[in-house]
C-alpha cells in the first residue's frame, strides 16, 4: 500500500520538527498508541491497537529514523507484530517546508506492507482504515502542535497590564 498527502500545521518549522522527534507527543497524536519510548535518539519502540474490520490487535514493534536532515526531513521506518493477526512494516518519507514563520506544511510518502490476518481482509479495507489512521493523527498533532502555549502567569500579566491601560491606572 502507498499513499502520500501534506498538511499545513500552524507552527513553526522548528516546532513540527521538535514535536515529530518527541515521544510524548507523539504518543498522544498516534491512535491506539499505548506507549512510545525512545531507546535511542533515532530507535523507539512502540505498543499500539487497532481495529481493522473485524480484526482488533495489539502491535508491538520497533520505530527507527534515518536520513535526517534537521529541521527539513526524515525517513520514519518500522515493524510490529500483532501475533495472529500478522504484522505490519513500512516507512514514510517526511518532508517540512515553511509556508510562513508560523505555517509549516509536512509532506508524507507512505510504503506499507500487511501479512496475515490483515492481509486477508481486502485492500479496500485496509487502504481506508489506514487514510483514516493517518487524518486521525494528523488533525490530533496539528491540534496539539499549532495550540498557542501562552502560560497562565504571562497569561495573567498581560491581561493586567491591558486593564491598567483600559483604566488609566498606574
Amino acid at each position: 500500500m502507498q499513499m502520500n498527502d501534506r498538511q499545513r500545521i500552524p507552527a513553526s518549522q522548528e516546532k513540527v520538527w521538535g514535536a515529530l522527534n518527541d515521544p510524548d507527543i507523539l504518543k498522544q497524536c498516534i491512535p491506539g498508541c499505548q506507549s512510545l519510548d525512545m531507546s535511542s535518539p533515532t530507535e523507539m519502540t512502540a505498543t499500539v491497537v487497532f481495529k481493522v474490520g473485524p480484526v482488533k490487535a495489539t502491535f508491538g514493534g520497533k520505530v527507527t529514523l534515518s536520513d535526517l536532515d534537521p529541521p527539513n526531513s526524515y525517513r520514519i521506518s518500522g515493524e510490529g507484530s500483532g501475533g495472529v493477526a500478522g504484522f505490519a512494516k513500512g516507512g514514510a518519507a517526511v518532508r517540512l517546508e515553511p509556508e510562513s514563520p508560523e505555517v509549516t506544511v509536512l509532506h508524507y510518502e507512505v510504503d506499507a506492507q500487511i501479512g496475515g490476518k490483515l492481509a486477508q481482509l481486502g485492500a479496500r479495507l485496509i487502504d481506508s482504515t489506514a487514510r483514516k489512521l493517518a487524518a486521525e493523527f494528523f488533525a490530533s498533532f496539528a491540534t496539539v502542535v499549532g495550540e498557542p502555549a501562552e502560560p497562565a502567569e504571562q497569561a495573567g500579566t498581560a491581561a493586567r497590564g491591558w486593564l491598567k491601560r483600559l483604566t488609566g491606572a498606574t
